[in-house]
């Protein structure tokens, strides 16, 4: 065989001998995830177990090195253990804005210090990360953030407030734009910074959305101090790294659209409307609706390994981001929506065994903020008109 067939090999066996079987299928909601931090809640033991053996492999950042605790693996290798672990179904083990969205960033800017302290304690699911970049009057504008960091000579003390911040109530560290030059242009004077969120001076508030949950927070900085040791990059460069980072937010939220939590459409729709005696859904345009999302997403699954690859080998265009972002909201759009239309009346119910509690409808409604964050649908598509399609006005 193969060094890749061996691989795969090797990895399919201990995939199959520990993966537990509680994490085997889609999780029935958000909640039923594995997020990991300080105050980590586990649905199951088989959901603790899960993530312990995978951290202890490093394959939670599968290609991330394995001096900084992940598991050294190479693109193609990566590949095969993701295809392994989607013909098992078995549930991610760890969600973790620290692995998508700081983890890369630390590694292209962040000093030895910080790669050694943070990362290992990433990929184990040990540290919670929040991401303060969204204030009040700088949201697409995110360069007019107002946020202040003020100079104590070994320390900086940094005030105002954060807005949409996912997950603040819930995460153990913010990585944080701040303004440490107010007198420079508004795209220069803006460093990037760390800092624990129980820092004296942190506060947050959970915003409830539509769906009755509230994973977007107000987060309120009063005199909070922040070690210089915590600057990721050069001080008043900021920006070199948020927009950096950006490219992976929006690469993370657009792979919404290949996976997304709760039952498949067709389970819920078969479950619901039944099958025709040759054994297929039995509502034929409904049927028609779910193989082309079906599609879709398979075919979106290829354009991410695409792009992962082009990544790898410095081919990527800065602005392909922006169209996994768009193109991937809209597919897990697409998805709640069909779930709605096979559950019928059942699926309107906010609350009652009918409806899993109402979920269809919650998740249904939470997919609507998918097009607002990590920018804007109107935001990426005037970012894909001026730098892929180069039209002219754009």
């Amino acid at each position: 065989m193969s060094d890749l067939e061996t691989f795969r090999a090797e990895t399919r066996a201990w995939l199959e001998a520990n993966c537990p079987a509680e994490v085997r299928g889609p999780p029935a909601s958000e909640d039923d995830s594995i997020w990991g931090g300080r105050r980590a809640v586990f649905k199951t033991p088989g959901h603790r177990l899960w993530l312990e053996r995978m951290a202890a492999r490093g394959w939670t950042a599968p290609e991330w090195p394995r001096e900084y605790g992940g598991g050294g693996l190479s693109r193609e290798e990566a590949k095969v253990l993701a295809s392994e672990l989607r013909r098992i179904k078995a549930q991610p083990a760890l969600l973790s804005f620290g692995i998508w969205m700081l983890g890369p960033a630390l590694l292209a800017f962040g000093t030895e210090a910080q790669k050694t302290r943070f990362l290992p304690e990433i990929v184990r699911g040990e540290i919670r990360w929040c991401q303060g970049y969204s204030e009040p009057g700088a949201g697409s504008d995110l360069a007019g953030l107002q946020t202040r960091a003020e100079d104590r000579g070994d320390h900086w003390t940094v005030n105002g407030q954060k807005i949409w911040t996912s997950y603040a109530d819930k995460a153990d560290w913010i990585f944080c734009l701040v303004r440490t030059d107010p007198d420079a242009p508004k795209h220069l004077g803006i460093s990037f910074v760390l800092f624990d969120m129980a820092t004296p001076g942190v506060t947050t508030r959970p915003i409830t959305l539509i769906s009755g949950k509230s994973p977007f927070c107000e987060t309120f900085f009063d005199d909070v101090r922040v070690e210089k040791e915590n600057l990721v990059g050069t001080l008043n460069r900021g920006w070199d790294v948020a927009k950096y980072l950006l490219a992976h937010e929006r690469t993370m939220i657009g792979a919404m659209g290949e996976v997304g939590a709760g039952r498949p459409a067709g389970q819920v729709a078969v479950d619901h409307i039944g099958v025709d005696d040759r054994g297929r859904l039995d509502d034929q345009m409904l049927r028609a609706r779910i193989a082309e999302l079906d599609v879709d997403a398979i075919a979106f699954r290829a354009a991410l390994e695409r792009t992962g690859d082009q990544v790898k080998a410095g081919q990527a265009h800065p602005a392909v981001a922006s169209l996994l972002k768009y193109y991937g909201s809209e597919l897990n759009k697409r998805r709640h929506e069909l779930v709605m239309a096979a559950g019928g009346a059942d699926a309107l119910e906010w609350e009652g065994e009918r409806s899993h509690g109402g979920q269809s409808a919650r998740d249904w409604l939470r997919t609507k903020a998918n097009s607002i964050e990590g920018g804007t649908s109107e935001i990426q598509l005037n970012i894909l008109a001026k730098h892929i399609l180069k039209l002219p006005g754009a």
